[in-house]
């Protein structure tokens, strides 16, 4: 036996992207995804991509929202922007899932040459965080909040009442980058696509109303979630849409 034959490896497998594995399937998702974006409608192409990045997220596709982001960049769309529609997030999935999907387009940006931290659009204080937040929250469901702070057990107002308009409203609301009526879409977009949430999908209905997006802004952001989220959340979150704004 000749000890010094080079012994033979086997191949590395090839990567396929899903284009070349599952052609069809593939074929379907972007028929479905050129419907929602060619159709003449009141949300723009930066926003459907907002929406879309914001959606991955909360879905757990954080590799998928970088893909997004890197389409997104190639569109125009600002990095700080793409950004905040992650920050947007926070308050509805926890730290550890947007985190997840920043990680990935952050790879997205750095690959781009962009100096990381980005700049910070924050616009509050520890020290008036909380009352910046209310009047965000307030701005957008009126006399509601203090009808659901009066009505709130004194052991549970930590979460109710402190964290939610410091954190939520304070911390995320108020910061430059999107306007409020984009952070109330995405809100939207992002709660519905959780699933089992119909209570605060219909109050953020009624957000989107209070700010100014019409009833087809959020059904044309609901066909572009459709193909990331399927049928069952949409039409659960389109049968909210239509309880709370039936015209």
């Amino acid at each position: 036996m000749n000890r010094n034959k080079a012994l033979s490896l086997p191949e590395e497998p090839r990567t396929c992207t899903a284009a070349q594995t599952d052609p069809d399937l593939f074929a379907m998702n972007a028929r479905l995804e050129k419907a929602a974006f060619s159709r003449r409608s009141p949300l723009d192409g930066e926003t459907r991509r907002l929406v879309q990045i914001a959606v991955l997220t909360a879905l757990q596709s954080g590799e998928e929202a970088g893909e997004c982001a890197k389409a997104a960049l190639s569109e125009g769309v600002s990095p700080i922007k793409i950004r905040e529609a992650l920050y947007q997030c926070a308050p509805y999935i926890g730290f550890p899932l947007t985190k997840r999907a920043l990680m990935s387009v952050n790879s997205v940006f750095a690959a781009h040459g962009m100096a990381l931290p980005l700049e910070s659009p924050a616009t509050v204080t520890e020290e008036n965080r909380f009352e910046k937040g209310l009047a965000v929250q307030k701005g957008i469901f009126g006399s509601a909040i203090d009808a659901m702070h009066a009505s709130v057990p004194e052991g549970q107002k930590a979460i109710v009442v402190e964290h939610l308009s410091a954190f939520c409203f304070g911390d995320i609301y108020t910061r430059n980058g999107l306007d409020l009526k984009t952070r109330e879409l995405l809100t939207f977009c992002i709660i519905s696509a959780l699933g089992g949430c119909e209570p605060q999908v219909k109050s953020h209905v009624q957000g989107n109303a209070n700010v100014g997006n019409e009833k087809q802004m959020l059904i044309d952001a609901l066909e572009t979630c459709l193909p990331l989220m399927g049928f069952p959340r949409t039409l659960n979150a389109l049968a909210c849409v239509n309880a709370v704004m039936p015209n």
